[in-house]
């Protein structure tokens, strides 16, 4: 599979090589979503910059994982990562800045992503295409960004976005 690497659009799709890796392809995928956050949290943009990129990283997202799904014949294969980096930067909407809540954002959209609560599980059930691959993550990042967002009003901190 690593020749996949060689076409710009698997090499997206495919997280860089982190999706090739044998154990736990999704966990490196979303930690590839870590170092994305923390560049992008280095350019101290506004939350609705933030959000525009993350748009501009889903839009061509359902496109790139839609290709290489076809490429390796298998809907939503393990190895297509995009979507947790995607989804994990989304769970990173306008929270406190330090790497705690880093760490709680990482492990709240692994637990989503994996366990797929309703609807999340229906739509990676029921929705295909790149479009399905993508969006099963985003609402993954959306119920991690909830929970974030309630510990921070919980514990009284300053949202930075």
């Amino acid at each position: 599979m690593k020749h996949l690497l060689k076409h710009p659009v698997h090499l997206f799709s495919l997280g860089f090589g982190a999706g090739l890796v044998p154990f736990a392809p999704g966990t490196m995928g979303s930690l590839v979503g870590v170092i994305f956050y923390i560049f992008l949290q280095s350019l101290a943009l506004s939350w609705l910059s933030y959000l525009a990129i993350i748009a501009i990283l889903f839009v061509p997202g359902v496109w790139f994982c839609g290709m290489t799904a076809r490429a390796l014949g298998v809907h939503d294969h393990p190895a297509i990562v995009w979507d947790e980096i995607v989804g994990f930067l989304v769970t990173m909407v306008a929270v406190p800045a330090g790497w705690g809540w880093v760490l709680s954002g990482f492990m709240l959209f692994r637990f989503f992503d994996i366990v797929k609560p309703w609807p999340i599980g229906f739509i990676d059930a029921h929705v295909g295409g790149g479009f399905g691959i993508m969006l099963d993550d985003l609402l993954a990042g959306v119920y991690g960004l909830a929970v974030l967002h309630v510990a921070a009003f919980a514990f009284s901190e300053i949202l930075v976005w």
